[in-house]
């Protein structure tokens, strides 16, 4: 599995990717994988203000439901609408589909996410892999 570089991630498998002020967010490559196929997706409401570790959302696959984290502070300003109709896209392009962006607070710029070789040693050291 593939994990960019220029991403931060959360150990609840999130990822964050900044771009000036504003983060995307979406779930990872392991994420997907552990879930099997999405086949629905639950997001907030732009305009909804999210805490570093609030869920914000869930992720629906025909094995399980997952809860979604904030991996960083800030405010919903857009959400992928498209997964409305294609949550399967999670499963085909998890690095590349974003679930939300966040206008980020001043003081949380994601450093206290992990990066990408650190996430991929913890999800060695989660899955004994």
């Amino acid at each position: 599995m593939s994990y960019p570089e220029k991403y931060r991630y959360a150990k609840s498998h999130e990822w964050l990717a900044i771009d000036g002020d504003t983060g995307s967010v979406g779930i990872t490559d392991y994420a997907q994988s552990s879930l099997g196929d999405i086949v629905f997706v639950e997001l907030p409401k732009v305009g909804q203000e999210l805490t570093a570790g609030d869920s914000f959302g869930s992720v629906e696959s025909v094995k399980a439901v997952s809860e979604l984290y904030s991996p960083v502070t800030g405010t919903v300003t857009e959400i992928n609408e498209s997964l409305n109709d294609e949550p399967e896209t999670i499963n085909t392009a998890a690095n590349d589909t974003w679930l939300l962006k966040l206008k980020l607070t001043s003081d949380d710029d994601g450093n206290a996410l992990l990066s990408a070789a650190e996430y991929e040693k913890f999800v060695s050291e989660e899955t004994g892999h």
